[in-house]
């Protein structure tokens, strides 16, 4: 029987209310957080982060058309019937480990789309006195130990709320949360400022704040004195920087590789390279890619020119 890390934060919070729409008409009918990379969606990537990170209890807030969520993390007994019938072990194995049984989900409406930082209070009556993590599956990271894994780590050693940060190109400023810190080059340093979403002109670093945080209970009543901020929308960034005047607030640079599943880009580049890295799929799926960089190589007069530079890129492209 699998059992929970050891860890002083046992509660994880899932805003999945959003609409998705940059990726209809897939997401019409189905959560954004429903998409699959390679053989598991997001929200299932993000859960296993916060389990590895020794959450026990999962608390999604969720919004219309979101039910595809709970009954993926609800047990299927027709499923697994059929697929113990079947024969089909290993299959029946993943779909009962896609939640250990010492963690529980708590599902909570968000009865209107008032933004992260409203989505955040929803889950005040679950998450309690305690500190917390909050998770944007859009976010997806890959690292040798989870995200969150390493930014309780840090609370652990600060007893401060944690922003998991990372450096991103100017012009991309006004995408996101923009931190100043007290050290630019440490992995983790106190935040002096903190901006939701600045013109590249304005903004005080290139630190944006990504889908990670560990909260202290204390931002709750930050955030029930906000109003409407940037966007009509209660900001969370908003409620961080009303924090920051009471406590200390980190900014953690966290070691991996963090792709931006919001954007179809992002999800593409993600599925890809979830698919290179798959035990069973990896081998196959880069001989297949090698394959088609060949066939789209330079037409015969180009190719003559080139002296073969395109075969010797491709194969430099995907080493091994």
């Amino acid at each position: 029987m699998r059992t929970a890390p050891k860890s002083i934060i046992r509660t994880a919070v899932f805003p999945v209310a959003g609409r998705g729409t940059r990726f209809l008409p897939a997401t019409k009918a189905s959560p954004k957080e429903m998409l699959p990379v390679v053989d598991k969606p997001l929200i299932q990537y993000a859960v296993e982060e916060a389990l590895a990170a020794g959450a026990t209890r999962l608390v999604f807030i969720t919004g219309a058309s979101k039910r595809a969520i709970e009954d993926h993390f609800d047990s299927d007994q027709e499923l697994e019937q059929f697929l113990e019938r079947q024969g089909k072990s290993s299959l029946l194995n993943q779909i009962r480990s896609v939640l250990p049984s010492y963690a529980s989900c708590i599902y909570i409406r968000q009865p209107a789309p008032l933004g992260l930082g409203h989505a955040v209070l929803c889950a005040q009556p679950a998450v309690g006195s305690e500190p917390f993590f909050v998770h944007l599956a859009d976010d997806l990271i890959r690292s040798d130990v989870a995200c969150l894994k390493q930014m309780a780590d840090v609370y652990e050693a600060k007893r401060a709320s944690v922003l998991g940060v990372q450096v991103v190109p100017r012009a991309d400023t006004d995408k996101y949360g923009i931190v100043a810190v007290e050290a630019d080059q440490s992995a983790t340093t106190r935040v002096r400022s903190i901006v939701e979403k600045p013109k590249p002109s304005a903004a005080p670093s290139t630190l944006a704040v990504v889908g990670r945080y560990v909260l202290t209970p204390s931002i709750f009543e930050h955030l029930e004195k906000l109003g409407h901020g940037a966007g009509g929308e209660v900001q969370l960034t908003d409620g961080i920087a009303a924090l920051m005047r009471e406590e200390a607030v980190y900014a953690y640079r966290f070691a991996g590789t963090r792709y931006d599943c919001g954007s179809k880009l992002g999800y593409l580049q993600a599925t890809v390279e979830f698919a290179l890295g798959h035990p069973v799929l990896g081998k196959d799926f880069r001989h297949y890619l090698r394959d088609l960089q060949l066939q789209m190589k330079p037409a015969p007069s180009r190719r003559r020119a080139n002296g073969g530079e395109a075969k010797r890129s491709a194969a430099r492209q995907l080493p091994g």
